[in-house]
């Protein structure tokens, strides 16, 4: 797409799917090409997880922001993937920490074929995605993810401390939101740039846009944890509740509630479990928490939007824009 174009039409859901579906379908192939194995088990529980219908948002971006950059060769489509897969590591092994029965409508590998296989399928997808970032041949884009991972397990082991701990801050729940989720939005939009040699600016303005898109991204996973429909949302509602975790919407909650709403909601979190979910529904919408936390995703929405403003206009920044609005206004 070249960078000039007049962009004379905001993007919708379908459209933008339109606009990103030849370069989506290089990325699944090079992802069906890649997750092959001799070893039955992990084939079929890689592709369990890869086709259970994720909005492969990762990897899209890395399409986008390459195109946003005018790249024009073919390495963006691998280093998508690379983003999924380690996305994908990431699930598997979120789901044995969790005990999750439920991710995208789906059962997870992990409830289907036990959390040893889950597990071990996890760090087959790591140490694939390390093999292709070899053939990818850039030590700038090695280290990127080197880090990137590396932040990504320090979240999962500050997520494990916060879990049935109610005086987790909003500090430390930010932290984990970023380590866990927004860093490798960060990294999927930094690749769209590094691939294109663009300058460093470029680099710093995209890796901004992906990191507050993902943290928008999450806060608002958060909140529809407590107002989405299971069936749309894919999994169970109160899913974070019952595994002791306490996310934005419970920890304002506990800020702005009265001593007795404080006390209940401090004894869910400490034992986990959903046996006071409808009152504590109940506190949450009460004291604005959704409200709230559905506020500061906006407010991150807008810096990832204005992060990318100097930009060339183009259809591929558009469609970042419309991702960024997006991210907030999902219902699932």
């Amino acid at each position: 797409m070249n960078s000039s174009m007049p962009v004379t039409e905001a993007f919708t859901l379908d459209s933008l799917r339109a606009f990103t579906a030849a370069d989506m379908q290089r990325v699944n192939d090079v992802i069906e090409n890649h997750l092959k194995s001799e070893v039955v088990l992990i084939n079929q529980l890689s592709q369990h997880i890869i086709h259970s219908g994720g909005k492969r948002i990762r990897p899209m971006l890395v399409m986008l922001c390459a195109k946003a950059c005018g790249y024009h060769a073919e390495k963006d489509a691998l280093l998508a993937a690379i983003i999924e897969f380690i996305h994908t590591a990431t699930l598997l092994h979120d789901d044995v920490v969790d005990e999750s029965q439920m991710r995208r409508g789906e059962q997870t590998a992990s409830s289907i074929w036990g959390n040893e296989a889950a597990v071990l399928v996890g760090d087959y997808l790591y140490s694939r995605a390390f093999q292709l970032m070899v053939q990818a041949e850039s030590l700038p884009i090695m280290k990127l993810m080197a880090d990137t991972t590396n932040t990504i397990a320090q979240g999962e082991v500050l997520q494990l401390l916060n879990i049935n701990d109610p005086d987790t801050s909003e500090q430390r729940y930010h932290q984990v939101i970023y380590n866990k989720t927004a860093c490798l939005f960060e990294a999927a939009c930094k690749i769209g740039a590094i691939i294109t040699a663009a300058d460093a600016s470029v680099e710093q303005a995209l890796g901004l846009f992906g990191k507050h898109l993902g943290i928008a991204f999450q806060l608002v996973d958060d909140a529809l944890d407590y107002e989405a429909d299971s069936s749309e949302l894919g999994k169970n509602v109160g899913d974070d509740l019952a595994e002791g975790k306490p996310t934005l919407p419970l920890i304002y909650a506990m800020q702005q509630g009265n001593q007795q709403q404080r006390s209940l909601i401090r004894s869910a979190i400490e034992q986990g479990g959903l046996d006071q979910i409808q009152q504590i529904t109940q506190i949450i919408n009460q004291t604005g928490a959704l409200a709230y936390t559905h506020q500061q995703a906006i407010q991150h929405a807008e810096i990832a939007k204005q992060s990318i403003s100097s930009l060339p206009d183009s259809a591929a920044r558009q469609a970042l824009l419309f991702l960024a609005d997006y991210a907030v206004e999902r219902s699932y």
